[in-house]
C-alpha cells in the first residue's frame, strides 16, 4: 500500500481553476485533500516540494497502439506492462491499449490478456483500463495504414461472440457507412460500449444514423474521413462537416500537431469546446524511445518515422504517431493558443466522464484515485504519481 503524501509548492490544476500555491494530499492511493492551506500531517508522511511546477491529473489515453519497441498486438502482460510504464514516464496515467485491424484470435488472445493484467495490475506503470478495438469494420477507402487483409463489414457472430465473452472491451471504432454497421453500433452500445465513427466516408446524413443508432464519438476526428469536396460541380459536406452538425457527438484528437495542424486543433477546440473534445496520442511503437530517431520502425517494416510521425514507408499515408501524454498538452497550449486548464480537462477529465471513469479518474479532487502529474513551464515533465506512488525511471 502506498504512503500518505503532502505535494506543496505547485500549481495544482483543479476543476475550478490553477490554485497558484495549492498542496495536495495523498493518503492510500487517493486524494486525501485538496487546498491551499497548510495541512499538518502524521509523523511518517512524506513531503514533496513541486518547486513552482504545474501539479495536474495524469493524462487519460483512451488511443494508443504502443511504445518503448512494444505494440498492444502482440497481446502478451510483458508488452502490455511495458508500454502502460512508457507512458506513464511520459504523463499518461491511465490508458486502454488499442489493437488496429487484425485476424480476430488476436482479439481474442488480446482481451484475454487485458483482463489477466487488470485482474493484477503491478503499479508500475499507467493502469490499463480496458481495450479498444479499431477494426476490423472499416472502409477500405480510407483504410490509412491498417492492414487491408483485415477488413471488412461487421459479423454479427464475430462482435457477439466477442462482446459477450468479456467486459474489458470499452472502445470500439467502426465505419457506420457498411452493411450492418448500425445494427453493431445498437448491439454494442447497448452493451455499455463506446462507439465510434473512423476510417469512413460518411456524409451528414450517415452521421446522423450513426448517432441515432449510438455511434457517440469520432476516432482522430479529420484522419481517415472525409471534409467538404466537390462531387462533380457541387459541393458536398464530409464526414467532419457531419460530426461538427451533431452537437452531441464527442471527438478526439491526434494533437501532436502533425497529424491535425495546429490551426485544426483551435478550430476543433473552438467548435466542440473542451467538453467534448479528447487528446490521444495513437502511438506505435516507437514511441517514448530515446530520442526521435527517423527511418524504418522496427517492429513494422510496413511503417518508417519521418518529420516526427510515422508513415507507411511509400509515403502514402500518416500512420500513426510517436507523441506521449506531455506532449498532446504542449501542442494545445504552444500551438493551437488553448488555456492550460483546458488543455489539461481534454487530456484527463473530458476522457474519463466519456469513458465513464469520472468517478475515480480525470481530476484532482478529494476521494478520487491519486494520478498526479508535475510539469515545468517548459511542460518537461518532473514526475508521474500513478495510485499514489510515484513511477521511477
Amino acid at each position: 500500500m502506498n504512503g500518505m503524501w503532502k505535494i506543496v509548492n505547485g500549481r495544482v490544476v483543479t476543476p475550478g481553476g490553477i490554485l497558484p500555491q495549492g498542496q495536495v494530499v495523498v493518503a492510500e492511493g487517493r486524494i486525501a485533500e485538496v487546498t491551499e492551506r497548510n495541512v499538518e500531517l502524521p509523523a511518517g508522511a512524506e513531503v514533496f516540494d513541486a518547486e513552482g511546477c504545474y501539479v495536474a491529473p495524469g493524462c487519460i489515453d483512451a488511443h494508443v497502439h504502443g511504445a518503448a519497441g512494444h505494440d498492444f498486438s502482440e497481446a502478451t502482460p510483458e508488452a502490455f506492462r511495458a508500454i502502460a510504464r512508457a507512458h506513464a514516464l511520459h504523463g499518461t496515467t491511465a490508458l486502454y491499449p488499442t489493437i488496429a485491424a487484425d485476424a480476430v484470435e488476436v482479439f481474442r488472445r488480446s482481451i484475454r490478456t487485458c483482463e489477466q493484467v487488470m485482474a493484477k495490475p503491478d503499479g508500475g506503470g499507467a493502469c490499463i483500463m480496458g481495450l479498444h478495438l479499431e477494426g476490423n469494420y472499416l472502409n477500405p477507402v480510407m483504410k490509412g495504414a491498417q492492414h487491408p487483409d483485415h477488413i471488412y463489414p461487421p459479423k454479427p457472430e464475430e462482435y457477439r461472440e466477442l462482446l459477450e465473452g468479456t467486459t474489458c472491451i470499452k472502445r470500439w471504432s467502426a465505419a457506420p457507412e457498411l452493411p450492418g454497421a448500425l445494427e453493431f453500433g445498437r448491439y454494442a452500445s447497448a452493451r455499455g460500449v463506446v462507439v465510434s465513427v473512423a476510417h469512413t466516408t460518411a456524409d451528414y446524413p450517415a452521421v446522423r444514423r450513426a448517432w441515432e443508432a449510438g455511434f457517440t464519438h469520432a476516432t482522430h476526428f479529420y484522419n481517415a474521413m472525409t471534409a467538404v469536396h466537390k462531387e462533380g460541380i457541387y459541393k458536398r459536406g464530409g464526414t467532419v462537416e457531419g460530426i461538427y452538425l451533431t452537437e452531441g457527438m464527442t471527438v478526439e484528437v491526434i494533437a501532436d500537431g502533425i497529424h491535425v495542424p495546429a490551426d485544426i486543433l483551435r478550430l476543433v477546440y473552438r467548435i466542440k469546446g473542451p467538453e467534448r473534445v479528447v487528446l490521444v496520442t495513437d502511438a506505435l511503437s516507437e514511441a517514448c524511445r530515446e530520442g526521435e530517431a527517423e527511418g524504418i520502425c522496427r517492429r513494422d517494416p510496413r511503417l518508417m518515422i519521418e518529420e516526427g510521425v510515422c508513415k507507411l514507408a511509400d509515403g502514402s499515408a500518416i500512420a500513426g504517431s510517436i507523441a506521449t501524454g506531455i506532449r498532446l498538452i504542449r501542442t494545445m497550449v504552444r500551438e493551437a493558443g488553448c488555456p492550460l486548464s483546458d488543455a489539461v480537462r481534454m487530456a484527463a477529465g473530458t476522457p474519463a466522464r466519456i469513458m465513464g471513469i469520472s468517478e475515480r479518474k480525470g481530476e484532482i479532487r478529494q476521494g478520487l484515485d491519486a494520478d498526479l502529474i508535475v510539469f515545468d513551464d517548459d511542460f518537461a515533465l518532473r514526475r508521474t504519481m500513478v495510485g499514489g506512488g510515484w513511477i521511477r525511471k
